[in-house]
């Protein structure tokens, strides 16, 4: 359970961040106005409080995998919101990146 309620708080939090860096462009790059950079400054905010939900103790820990999370999410981001299409070496780093995120997180340890 602990494992499922991880990946669901890196899923969150990947949702937050990456979802109001994309209001911030749409609100600047897009000319849609203040209320959009508005939207993603707080939903990026609320990306800095999920992680302290994270059942692991260790900040350096948590954020150097959700490094992991982040590359892929941008990706999945960029294919279900702006219609990109990733290659197979953006699909084959971003697999690259989960195996590390398990290993950070979910190897056994003593």
């Amino acid at each position: 359970m602990t494992v499922l309620r991880s990946v669901l708080l890196f899923v969150l939090a990947a949702l937050a961040e990456i979802g109001g860096a994309w209001l911030v462009w749409q609100g600047w790059r897009e000319h849609r106005g203040a209320w959009w950079i508005a939207g993603g400054v707080i939903a990026l905010g609320a990306y800095g409080f999920v992680a302290t939900f994270q059942p692991d103790p260790h900040f350096g820990r948590i954020l150097a995998a959700y490094g992991g999370v982040f590359v892929a999410g941008s990706l999945a981001w960029g294919m279900l919101v702006d219609k990109f299409r990733p290659d197979r070496w953006d699909l084959l780093g971003a697999a690259t990146c989960l195996v590390g995120v398990a290993v950070i997180m979910y190897a056994p340890r003593d």
